[in-house]
């Protein structure tokens, strides 16, 4: 129970049709497991509700709120939900990315550009910028923004890994800006993971099985030849959002089985 009588939102709670499970699910299941109540956002209410029904069938509380949070006024209403629900914010994860129709910088259109940055750096930047203030109020709170391992390592997709590099760069701004109120804010590095998203959206862009995807991507990583999972970026979260990492503000952290060691 080592989020005890918190309050925590969990940003992208919904996730992708597919038998693993997302980062965002696994993160909200696992926060509720150590004792906190949640607010699932989502702008899929159906697939946070699903998180939610999981949730509550093992006992523990959680409410759904629909919002697109490249929307600035659905972002602004957040926060009042969850204070609605249960009277403090103590954790925000901001677990929400695309990469869709990304190419080379050469090839990707403005269009798409656009939609990735708004989705994936300036959703983040407004989420933040809605919760931070109650944090500060109770001067305490533990932000978790979810970026990738493709932020320092080299990938043909130019607009995914220039908004996740911003994310860490927003991340460290948020960590110096808010630590003199007790507001600790980190970034999670994910590298090749097995989650619906990764694998079932990798697959169709490719016209591919998934099971010759997951055979390719497991190659790939150092640690045993095997991807992360949802539960591996969850864990981590809980690590960040506890009192355990009370000392820990601005980091950027790989989970990614040894693959950023490649990096240069």
């Amino acid at each position: 129970m080592r989020l005890q009588g918190k309050a925590a939102i969990v940003v992208g709670a919904g996730q992708s049709p597919g038998d693993t499970i997302g980062n965002g699910r696994a993160t909200a299941i696992l926060f509720a497991r150590e004792g906190a109540s949640l607010l699932l956002v989502d702008r899929d209410a159906a697939s946070a509700a699903e998180t939610r029904d999981m949730i509550v069938s093992e006992g523990g509380k959680a409410e759904v709120f629909q919002a697109d949070i490249t929307s600035e006024d659905d972002v602004q209403r957040i926060p009042a939900a969850c204070l609605d629900a249960f009277g403090r914010i103590d954790i925000l994860q901001n677990n929400v990315g695309i990469g869709t129709g990304d190419q080379s910088a050469a090839q990707v259109t403005r269009e798409n550009w656009d939609r990735i940055f708004d989705t994936n750096l300036t959703g983040m930047m407004l989420t933040c910028q809605a919760i931070i203030p109650a944090m500060r109020e109770q001067e305490s709170g533990s932000i978790i923004n979810i970026s990738s391992v493709a932020s320092i390592a080299s990938t043909p997709m130019a607009a995914y890994k220039t908004s996740k590099a911003g994310v860490n760069a927003l991340t460290q701004h948020l960590a110096m800006a808010n630590a003199a109120y007790g507001v600790r804010v980190n970034a999670i590095l994910p590298g090749l993971m097995d989650t619906p998203m990764a694998i079932g959206g990798f697959a169709a862009r490719r016209g591919t099985e998934q099971e010759q995807v997951r055979s390719e991507r497991n190659a790939r990583v150092p640690l045993r030849k095997q991807m992360g999972t949802g539960w591996d970026t969850a864990y981590a979260s809980l690590f960040l959002a506890s009192e355990e990492a009370q000392f820990i503000t601005g980091v950027l952290l790989p989970v990614d089985g040894g693959q950023s060691i490649r990096v240069g």
